[in-house]
């Protein structure tokens, strides 16, 4: 680790949680982000100031003005611009050491097969089941942690699938890809501003404490934010022994 380096992170290397065996870690990391919009704008940013040597950031949308009003790592000026190159604009400014691949395609299974295996963890910051369980299995068969988020309206949620651990749901445990779900989005359902932030900020901190060697205390539980009431709930998950994803691993 260099002099500026030990400056940079000297705060995470004061931690006896982290010191500078964790910080290095995070150097070494590789995380994959799939998604950079509200939950993704405080992932990269995060992670980006925390020094993951690596950031793989995959989106297929462009900055919209109805986006400023929570995605944070955009801004006017790049209205209309893809959003992976806004935010590599915006992660170049923070750390330049950071090596920050831009991917602006769909994530589809063949993609995330290639990508996840290649990652320390990934993060899922996407909008549609769809894609959050293409991410998930994905996951499971590499056996990558993966950090899941969501928010509408008022209301977030957040769990860490690890597959490394035995016995421990998935994604799927939780919402069965076989099982009809509404999909609700932010362009139509709306959402408060500050809670991606917040729900984004939690899984930033659960991906760097996985790439600095530390343990999530997330896997298994689904811990739901009321943003009217500013409450948590946390859900214990079992992992599904006939989960159609994780159940025969």
């Amino acid at each position: 680790m260099t002099d500026d380096q030990l400056l940079r992170y000297s705060r995470h290397i004061l931690l006896d949680e982290v010191g500078i065996e964790g910080q290095e870690s995070i150097i070494n990391s590789h995380v994959l982000i799939i998604g950079a919009g509200g939950l993704g704008a405080p992932v990269v940013q995060y992670l980006v100031a925390a020094g993951v040597g690596q950031i793989t950031l995959v989106d297929n949308d462009q900055v919209d003005l109805t986006n400023l009003q929570r995605q944070v790592i955009h801004t006017t000026a790049t209205v209309g611009m893809n959003k992976v190159d806004s935010a590599a604009l915006a992660a170049k400014a923070i750390n330049p050491e950071v090596q920050f691949t831009a991917l602006a395609t769909r994530a589809d299974v063949a993609l995330l097969q290639t990508l996840v295996e290649k990652a320390t963890v990934v993060v899922d910051c996407t909008d549609n089941f769809a894609t959050r369980h293409a991410i998930n299995a994905a996951c499971v068969q590499a056996k990558k942690p993966l950090v899941c988020g969501a928010v509408i309206r008022f209301d977030g949620q957040i769990t860490v699938v690890d597959p490394r651990q035995a016995n421990t749901p998935c994604w799927a445990c939780v919402f069965p890809p076989e099982q009809t779900t509404e999909e609700t989005r932010c362009a139509t359902m709306g959402v408060f501003a500050p809670l991606v932030g917040v729900m984004g900020s939690i899984q930033a901190t659960e991906a760097l404490k996985i790439a600095a060697g530390l343990p999530s205390r997330l896997v298994g539980r689904l811990l739901l934010l009321d943003g009217r009431s500013m409450s948590f709930t946390d859900i214990q998950i079992p992992q599904n022994p006939h989960c159609s994803v994780c159940g025969a691993h």
